[in-house]
């Protein structure tokens, strides 16, 4: 059974005055937090073995969720008494690892096909595959390509394209060679992995996917689910 790290220990400090009180992964979309949406689509995807990695207010998530049998889930806890940063987060817990897992962040709203994901991972025979998101970025002028004093091409208003790190990831247990307390996963531990001569496997994905990272965004998402939830008929949250 593939296990799934969510990681929630972080203070949300972009979305203040929200988490002052509120645990970012507890902000409310419409009837139910964000987190209960990560759950829902781990779950949506095979995957009901989760540990939740948890730190500023995390009585409001341990209470909201318990054991996780209410939203058809097993679910643990690994609380941190300082931050730990994204790999050093699930340090602490390697020992629950016994082979493929998957980690994902508990602030990041998405319906990312898990199932595709570790097929594309096992096929690779990779230590790791990053959940790469493809994302346009339109620039507000014309940009002029130049060649020799001249104009050579001219494009109007283009469309920069990336791919941005969306925090899926799906590991092997030998990860954790790589991991260190306190360490982050893009700064410390990919740079590790490859400077080892290690590969790293590329998922780009085109479902939806966002950071609810900051006001704005958190505001506009906020206020669309509500109007869905109106529009299909309200369903209220699960009884605590």
């Amino acid at each position: 059974m593939t296990r799934a790290f969510v990681l929630c220990g972080g203070k949300g400090t972009r979305l203040r005055p929200y988490t002052y009180n509120i645990p970012k992964p507890m902000l409310p979309l419409g009837s139910k937090p964000l987190l209960e949406f990560v759950i829902d689509n781990l779950k949506a995807n095979g995957i009901t073995d989760i540990v939740i990695t948890v730190g500023y207010l995390k009585e409001q998530i341990i209470n909201y969720f318990g054991d996780g049998s209410r939203f058809g889930v097993e679910i643990t806890y690994s609380e941190e008494t300082e931050e730990l940063n994204t790999a050093g987060s699930i340090f602490p817990k390697k020992s629950l690892v016994k082979g493929t897992f998957v980690v994902v962040m508990g602030d990041h709203l998405t319906c990312v096909n898990l199932k595709r994901m570790m097929e594309v991972h096992k096929k690779s025979g990779n230590i790791a595959t990053i959940g790469l998101k493809r994302q346009g970025v339109p620039l507000e002028y014309g940009v002029a390509q130049v060649e020799a004093g001249c104009v050579k091409e001219f494009q109007e208003k283009p469309i920069l394209s990336n791919m941005i790190n969306a925090g899926v990831y799906v590991f092997e247990p030998e990860i954790f060679d790589y991991i260190k307390p306190k360490t982050d996963f893009a700064k410390d531990v990919f740079p590790l992995v490859m400077k080892s001569g290690r590969r790293i496997t590329a998922h780009v994905f085109d479902e939806f996917w966002m950071d609810i990272g900051r006001m704005a965004d958190y505001e506009k998402i906020s206020e669309l689910i509500s109007i869905i939830e109106m529009v299909n008929g309200f369903k209220p949250a699960r009884e605590q």
